[in-house]
């Protein structure tokens, strides 16, 4: 959890709750800097322990914007190669600020592993 969210998240606030299973449920919240509370979750469609995983995304003040994330894991190196497909928006504003939250997590995952 000290990893996830944009460079605006507040640490410690972030907390999640999670079932990592197909049919399971998750959720993540978290407030930002601002004071402006956030909280996703989605259901996982596909698992393949350390591969693979899909689940759907929607935030609790648009649960009908429903969309997919893919994450897969391949052997690079002497690392690992993560690829993080975010997909099925409700329109391009939404792709865009997602964007700038994946890329916020994944910096700070790249720190956090670094």
């Amino acid at each position: 959890m000290r990893w996830f969210g944009p460079a605006e998240t507040v640490e410690s606030t972030v907390k999640a709750e999670m079932d990592v299973r197909v049919g399971g449920k998750f959720w993540v919240s978290f407030n930002a800097v601002d004071g402006e509370f956030h909280k996703v979750g989605g259901t996982y469609l596909e698992v393949v322990p350390n591969e693979k995983l899909v689940f759907t995304w929607a935030w609790h003040t648009t649960p009908e914007r429903e969309s997919q994330v893919t994450v897969t894991l391949h052997p690079d190196g002497g690392g690992t190669m993560l690829t993080l497909l975010h997909e099925k928006f409700f329109d391009q504003a939404a792709a865009d600020g997602h964007m700038h939250g994946w890329t916020g997590t994944l910096d700070k995952l790249k720190h956090f592993i670094g």
